[in-house]
């Protein structure tokens, strides 16, 4: 069994995908997630709207997180399954808000309902998100590298001698 680690509340992305976009979760239990992520240039679209594929991430981010945190304990792995995100107003400025809440709490899955909103507290985006829950691998050794014939000193097909 996994030892659990006391995670803090407040978690800011420092590596990986979630750093790039600027990922702040202010709150987390295995039931709700509030986080947000600052507007900047780089996170919009040619229109000048925050883009979709941002809100996507968000909503699978935070609700992979809560899960894996809930379940690494039990020596369980979550990661993202399903996500369906649906777009209902732009964000051009300020804040992305986001709030998830667990609707289930099966064996194998987790659902999540993921609000997307802005600093007016408008609903911007709704993602429905499904978690796959699964055994954590036990040998995490490396696949080990396949040599090609090539570097095994044969010719390639169509270069050998008749």
């Amino acid at each position: 069994m996994v030892s659990a680690v006391p995670i803090p509340q407040r978690i800011v992305a420092d590596r990986g995908f979630d750093a790039l976009y600027g990922l702040e979760v202010l709150e987390h239990s295995d039931e709700l997630v509030r986080a947000q992520v600052p507007v900047r240039e780089e996170l919009k679209q040619p229109m000048g709207l925050v883009h979709g594929g941002l809100f996507a991430s968000i909503a699978e981010s935070i609700a992979s997180m809560a899960t894996a945190l809930a379940v690494m304990g039990d020596g369980m792995a979550a990661m993202g399954l399903s996500n369906q995100t649906s777009f209902v107003r732009p964000i051009t400025q300020g804040t992305v808000h986001a709030l998830a809440r667990r609707r289930h709490r099966g064996r194998t899955t987790w659902l999540w309902d993921v609000e997307i909103s802005d600093d007016a507290g408008r609903l911007c985006a709704l993602s429905r998100m499904t978690i796959a829950v699964r055994p954590l691998p036990q040998d995490p050794s490396p696949v080990p590298k396949v040599r090609s014939p090539v570097s095994q000193g044969s010719s390639p097909p169509g270069d050998q001698p008749p």
